[in-house]
């Protein structure tokens, strides 16, 4: 009998380990919820929870973006033949269109968050010549200092400057940085399976002190990003395709949808969809030596949803401290979310995990952006999902739409 409990315990603990990240943090919020309610006094006692999860974040993605920029330009293969470019070309037009319609929704529908700003400090710009001003000084810091102060700008420097400089190094140089890349991305991982820890502590002592307008602004939130992921799968892609091929682009858009998108939104992840993108492309009767480079590399470059979620929680950000953001700003951070959002593939969250970057545009510092990630990571059961079926989808769809064009 005196075995039983133990094996018991076991059972149980294998069940929520089986059920995998998403269930886990589905169960973690509603848990939090019921105990606020319950009583407010020993939720609010959970906040360390919280606060050790967005400490956590706070170490580890200065480092990620460091090394995971320039691993990822120091492997890249594009290759230089012409039926690429064309693709290559429609990722990033996608993912620039993707920022500024993302912009255009914040503006439209402002989102304010509750932030634990007791500590904090932020230092809005007061103009974009300003902006520019601080990003430049902010980019020549030195990099150890930029990641000990969380200087994302000048972190996203050096990491571009060592990409490319590593380019023409030995493979075995390349491959040493990949497999560091490979290993810090290990160590997020074990950051983010604590997500529900984290989020149950954040959750709880939210929903204890404010009550359920938190949730409340949280859907609001969750509007303005599925909102703007689908103007731009229903809206913005089939304009670009009809732009090239001439012809009604929904038929394709709504089968890439459907075999793609689908698949992408359960699974989370744009590599794991690689094979279902290849099998579509088969079945579309593409260009194999085309496509079997355009969708991997799509799965790497092609971030519109990243694009969009970078850039809705960044004005968030600014919104809820009361940031005047100008339209010159606007777009030079669509920019610089469109570039950070290449980079965002590979690791659980990646997109959420560059919002300091954006945010430090703004002069807001470490503390608020990781609150804006931690929330990013609460409503990541939807966003994430949407975001990865826009990202995967469309690789299809702008592959088939540049090999139509480069058939004609």
């Amino acid at each position: 009998m005196k075995a039983s409990a133990p094996t018991l315990n076991n059972s149980f603990l294998s069940k929520v380990k089986s059920l995998g990240l998403v269930s886990q943090i589905i169960i973690a919020i509603i848990l939090a919820t019921l105990l606020a309610v319950i009583s407010p006094d020993i939720a609010k006692s959970f906040s360390m929870l919280g606060s050790l999860f967005v400490s956590a974040l706070k170490a580890v993605a200065p480092i990620l973006v460091l090394v995971l920029v320039a691993s990822s330009i120091a492997n890249q293969k594009i290759d230089s033949d012409a039926e690429l470019k064309p693709i290559v070309g429609l990722y990033l037009i996608g993912t620039l269109s993707a920022a500024f319609v993302a912009v255009a929704l914040s503006f439209l529908f402002p989102t304010s968050l509750t932030l634990d700003i007791a500590g904090a400090s932020a230092n809005p710009p007061q103009g974009l010549g300003e902006v520019l001003s601080t990003l430049a000084f902010k980019v020549v810091e030195n990099p150890i200092s930029a990641i000990a102060n969380g200087n994302f700008i000048a972190v996203l420097a050096w990491g571009l400057g060592l990409g490319f400089s590593l380019k023409h190094a030995n493979d075995s140089t390349k491959t040493t940085m990949h497999d560091f890349s490979n290993a810090i991305s290990s160590i997020v991982k074990i950051v983010i399976r604590f997500a529900p820890l984290g989020i149950f502590g954040l959750v709880a002592n939210t929903i204890a002190t404010t009550g359920f307008t938190a949730l409340a602004e949280y859907s609001h939130l969750v509007f303005v990003l599925l909102t703007a992921m689908l103007i731009i799968a229903l809206v913005v892609n089939p304009l670009i395709v009809f732009l090239i091929t001439k012809k009604n682009p929904y038929p394709l858009v709504f089968t890439c949808l459907k075999e793609s998108g689908i698949t992408a939104f359960f699974t989370r992840s744009s590599a794991a969809n690689i094979p279902v993108n290849m099998e579509l492309c088969r079945k579309l009767e593409l260009h194999e030596d085309t496509y079997s480079v355009s969708v991997p590399l799509g799965a790497t470059i092609n971030m519109a949803g990243a694009a969009i979620t970078i850039t809705v929680l960044t004005l968030a950000a600014a919104h809820s401290l009361h940031i005047d953001v100008d339209f010159g700003t606007a777009i030079l951070l669509s920019i610089v979310a469109s570039i950070s959002a290449c980079g965002a593939s590979g690791v659980a969250g990646g997109s959420l995990l560059l919002i300091p970057l954006a945010c430090s545009l703004f002069g807001i510092n470490n503390d608020i952006a990781m609150q804006i990630v931690a929330i990013g990571f609460i409503i990541g059961v939807i966003q994430d999902s949407a975001e990865t079926a826009l990202n995967s989808s469309t690789d299809v769809v702008f592959s088939a739409a540049a090999s139509h064009h480069l058939t004609k």
